[in-house]
């Protein structure tokens, strides 16, 4: 899910801007607070982590960057060890001890948001809190995973769907390596920094994917969290096995458009209708191309509807006005708003996507299984599903544009070690989850979904606003939200 980073609804003008393979539903294992790392290799460095070569962070004022020496695999085994690199404040003795901060992806590095995290965006925290990113294994500048063909072809999106030669190259770049870029693995990496850093508690705030794994280390170490924070919503558990057939994304952009227009002045047209017919009207991959399109335009105007949104050349915002003009039969608006926000080209360092499709198709559960499932059998088992799936269920889209996204056509065709599925349930410490009314990335339901599972958690609506919120929101009421939270 891209970053490009009790019921209460906030902020009306708050508008802006994851040896052999593990059998498929495997019993998770036994929390890391109990459980300790199989294999010499593994144990040797799971012993005592430590970070090691501080020094100021390159462009991060205020704090110090360190090595994180993690096994390559928990689980011992595959031997091998990875260097992570943390950044941490250099407020060691803040008063309410570590936050640490979570970016997302899968692919995002977490270092270079340092200070506008901390210092830009939510600065009545930085005194009370000792700040603590990470670039997350198989990212950054220093370890990022480079597949070319996928980078150029999809880049940062979840949603565009790269060539089957895209995917068998990045299957080669990584080879053996293929399952260890998993959450499991990202999850036992946050433990042993939390070890390293020599303490008992931390607060753990994740944006978009970094919800997901956020929510997974509350889940699997209970004990060694005291506040949680969920920023833009992906559920860290998908027992319905949809999530990676965008499901929710797709039916939730009827809902946004519809609020979109609920402002005044009023749309001449159900923005939703004029989606439904423009996708049922033009090539079926076209539906795949609008929807990651629209996705990516949130970023730009959460509004949907501003005819010059910062970022874009002038007229060529408006994403409501480009639908109905399409569906009246010029389509150029549209077209050149497709153009815009097409995928790939981004730089390795700055999102990897091999991170991306390693990790996400060794996490998620789909129609044909789990990521060790024969491939053989995987298009005929997603086609059943689809069969019997109701269409009203990804409207205004169809179930071909479901087919046809980058998360099932890249796990499709990706084996790898599954990762081991968390507890559902997550600790009963306070859980705030956060998230923007008109998110179209992981949109609001995702939210509502995920606080099922937080016996102590409270969903704050950011009114207008989109995908992650303390990175990205315009206003101020969703960070008050969560600096009243962590302030308390």
């Amino acid at each position: 899910m891209r970053s490009r980073l009790l019921v209460t609804a906030v902020g009306a003008a708050a508008v802006a801007a994851l040896g052999g393979p593990a059998a498929a539903g495997s019993t998770p294992p036994p929390s890391a607070d109990a459980a300790h790392p199989a294999g010499a290799a593994a144990s040797a460095v799971a012993a005592r982590p430590r970070l090691t070569d501080p020094h100021p962070c390159k462009d991060q004022p205020g704090f110090t960057c360190s090595t994180l020496q993690v096994p390559l695999d928990h689980r011992g085994r595959v031997p091998g060890t990875l260097d992570l690199q943390v950044a941490t404040a250099d407020n060691a003795t803040a008063p309410k001890g570590v936050l640490l901060f979570l970016t997302g992806g899968p692919g995002q590095p977490g270092v270079p948001f340092a200070t506008r995290i901390a210092k830009q965006r939510l600065p009545e925290l930085a005194n009370d809190y000792r700040f603590v990113l990470l670039d997350q294994r198989g990212t950054g500048e220093f370890g990022a995973i480079n597949c070319p063909q996928l980078q150029a072809q999809v880049g940062s999106s979840d949603i565009a769907a790269p060539t089957p030669a895209a995917i068998k190259e990045c299957s080669d770049v990584l080879g053996d390596r293929r399952g260890l870029y998993s959450t499991e693995q990202t999850v036992a990496d946050y433990e042993a920094l939390r070890r390293a850093l020599g303490v008992d508690k931390m607060v753990v705030d994740g944006v978009s994917y970094g919800s997901f794994t956020a929510a997974r280390y509350a889940a699997v170490h209970p004990s060694h969290v005291g506040k949680v924070v969920l920023d833009s919503v992906l559920p860290h558990v998908d027992p319905q096995a949809d999530d990676g057939l965008y499901f929710v994304g797709l039916h939730a952009q009827a809902r946004v458009l519809r609020d979109a227009c609920a402002t005044a002045p009023a749309c001449p047209s159900d923005p939703a209708e004029d989606l439904a017919w423009v996708v049922r009207h033009r090539p079926a991959a076209d539906g795949v191309k609008i929807f990651d399109a629209i996705v990516s335009y949130e970023f730009l105007d959460p509004t949907y509807r501003d005819p010059n949104p910062p970022g874009l050349p002038a007229g060529h915002g408006d994403l409501v006005g480009a639908l109905r003009a399409a569906r009246q039969g010029d389509p150029a608006r549209l077209d050149a708003i497709i153009t815009d926000m097409a995928p790939g080209g981004d730089p390795v360092a700055s999102y990897s996507s091999g991170l991306h499709i390693d990790t996400f198709c060794s996490d998620s559960v789909f129609p044909w299984g789990r990521s060790d499932a024969p491939l053989a059998t995987r298009q005929t088992a997603l086609d059943r599903f689809l069969r019997h799936t109701d269409p009203r269920s990804v409207w205004p889209y169809t179930r071909a544009t479901s087919a046809g996204s980058g998360f099932t056509q890249e796990c499709l065709r990706w084996r790898s070690r599954p990762a081991a599925e968390p507890p559902a349930r997550l600790p009963n410490v306070p859980v705030l989850l956060v998230n923007g009314d008109h998110d179209l990335s992981t949109p609001l339901e995702w939210a509502y979904e995920e606080a099922t599972h937080a016996p102590n958690g409270r969903v704050v609506v950011v009114k207008g606003a989109s995908h992650s919120i303390q990175n990205r929101e315009r206003g101020h009421a969703g960070r008050d939200a969560v600096i009243a939270f962590l302030g308390g």
